[in-house]
């Protein structure tokens, strides 16, 4: 397991699991930074962009969407 950073962990959106900052930072586009105590919510959020997206823009999108839960 990676260890996790003081202002966030990252997340890769292909297999769900926390990944180092040194990843995080080298692969954006399929990495979410996560910051500490975000809380759930239930949705998903696109890699690239950050944004909540569509159940929908989710599905089609799997490798780049990371399901918040």
């Amino acid at each position: 397991m990676a260890k996790k950073s003081a202002g966030g962990s990252y997340r890769s959106a292909i297999s769900g699991r926390y990944v180092t900052a040194k990843h995080g930072k080298k692969s954006p586009k399929t990495t979410v930074k996560e910051a500490r105590g975000g809380g759930s919510t239930g949705s998903a959020r696109s890699a690239i962009s950050g944004r909540f997206v569509s159940k929908g823009y989710a599905k089609s999108h799997p490798r780049t969407t990371v399901r918040e839960s």
